[in-house]
């Protein structure tokens, strides 16, 4: 099998790039990194913290920083944000130093998914279905654009989708 030495995932929160990354990266024993829990490791607080102090744009460019780093590892299953194709930069870095996977899951499953988080700050409007649906609007021709693979998960579990995945870089 022919495997990429770096897989990043992308797709919206709730798109379960966390939960398949870990198992991705087991199957394929490599390491697994999520770029969230690693901008929290480093500021030793919490996204929704950051946000509420440095508003998006200061997350943002902390993200841009640490997608940087991350994608000069080696080896590597990298679950990134849910809106780290936002950054053109960011595009640019996935793109060139890995395989990226993006995680595409229909709206219906993405507000179940979410509904009870309390860790999503551009959620935290009245209307969660219709703030998901108009970042999906945004960020879904961004996802496809840097995608070498897209995987619809709809209702799928995380062991089949990556079943599926380990079977589409088979046949790479």
């Amino acid at each position: 099998m022919n495997i990429p030495e770096n897989i990043y995932l992308v797709g919206s929160m709730g798109a379960g790039k966390t939960t398949v990354g870990k198992q991705l990266a087991q199957s394929l024993g490599k390491d697994f990194l999520d770029s969230d829990k690693e901008i929290e490791k480093r500021t030793g607080v919490d996204i929704p913290l950051i946000f509420e102090l440095e508003g998006e744009a200061g997350f943002r460019k902390r993200e841009r920083r640490m997608i940087a780093e991350l994608t000069e590892h080696k080896d590597l299953v990298l679950a990134t944000g849910g809106g780290v194709v936002l950054d053109e930069g960011n595009r640019s870095h996935l793109i060139a130093r890995g395989f990226v996977i993006y995680l595409c899951a229909p709206l219906e499953l993405l507000v179940e998914r979410t509904a009870r988080s309390r860790n999503r700050p551009l959620l935290d409007s009245v209307d969660r279905r219709a703030q998901l649906e108009a970042i999906l609007e945004l960020r879904n021709p961004l996802y496809r654009q840097v995608a070498d693979l897209t995987v619809e998960s709809n209702h799928r579990s995380a062991r089949w989708m990556v079943r599926h995945i380990l079977d589409a870089l088979e046949a790479l």
